[in-house]
């Protein structure tokens, strides 16, 4: 006999509120601070939860800007799933330490205090600069065409495929291109889910973009001295007038 006892529906997914520094952003995307002091405009992270960019990129002269649904409440409850992030990713480490080599180096909590620091940082800066936190969410953002001289987008869009699916990955990829400068970057890592596990369809993302004149490459970025290992990032551009 089958059960007929009503399941309620799944919760909806809701992704992690992290607290990265600028120096992780570095080693995340391949940037270096005095490349993003030289940078020819401003820079959107996107997502950019909790995180201490904004602040830690001001005094090097670079204006950055953060897009975050997130934003669209008080700061006191960001912190508080940026909080919960933390657990969450404390929890990830100890559970799989071979998805997270090089922090098996840095010890967990002394790699979770470079959050503690950077969700602090996060909170002064959007009490004083908050028109640099803008609350939106992929695939929509609210900028003009060609805003932004660098483009940042960190475990999201390959990060979460219940969230983005195949279409809506596309035209997330593709706003993200949208709002960068012709001669700048967007930059997207990771390329696989929370698991560990590779994105599936890359090649088929990627021919898509090349049909909207978007030029792709996965770039490489060697281990750090730490023991890091090799991280792949999908760095898109634009390639004239895209539809």
């Amino acid at each position: 006999m089958a059960d007929r006892t009503a399941r309620a529906p799944a919760p909806p997914v809701a992704p992690l509120v992290t607290s990265r520094s600028l120096d992780e952003y570095c080693e995340l995307f391949g940037l270096t601070r005095a490349g993003i002091a030289a940078l020819p405009g401003p820079l959107l992270d996107c997502p950019g939860g909790a995180a201490a960019l904004v602040a830690e990129a001001r005094p090097l002269g670079c204006r950055v800007v953060a897009a975050d649904p997130v934003y669209a409440f008080p700061t006191g409850e960001i912190t508080a799933r940026a909080l919960a992030a933390r657990a969450a990713m404390a929890a990830a480490m100890a559970a799989r330490p071979d998805l997270y080599p090089a922090r098996r180096q840095r010890r967990p909590e002394r790699y979770l205090r470079g959050w503690d620091r950077a969700r602090r940082l996060f909170a002064a800066d959007r009490a004083a600069h908050p028109g640099q936190y803008v609350a939106a969410a992929l695939p929509r953002l609210p900028f003009a065409d060609g805003t932004f001289a660098l483009t940042l987008s960190g475990y999201l869009v390959f990060a979460y495929p219940e969230l983005f699916g195949p279409e809506r990955r596309l035209a997330a990829l593709a706003e993200l291109v949208r709002v960068t400068a012709p001669g700048g970057e967007v930059r997207i890592h990771p390329l696989n889910d929370g698991e560990g596990h590779r994105s599936t369809g890359l090649d088929v993302v990627r021919f898509a973009l090349g049909e909207c004149r978007i030029a792709s490459e996965i770039r490489v970025l060697p281990p750090t001295d730490r023991g890091d290992r090799a991280r792949r990032v999908l760095v898109l551009r634009r390639v004239g007038r895209h539809r």
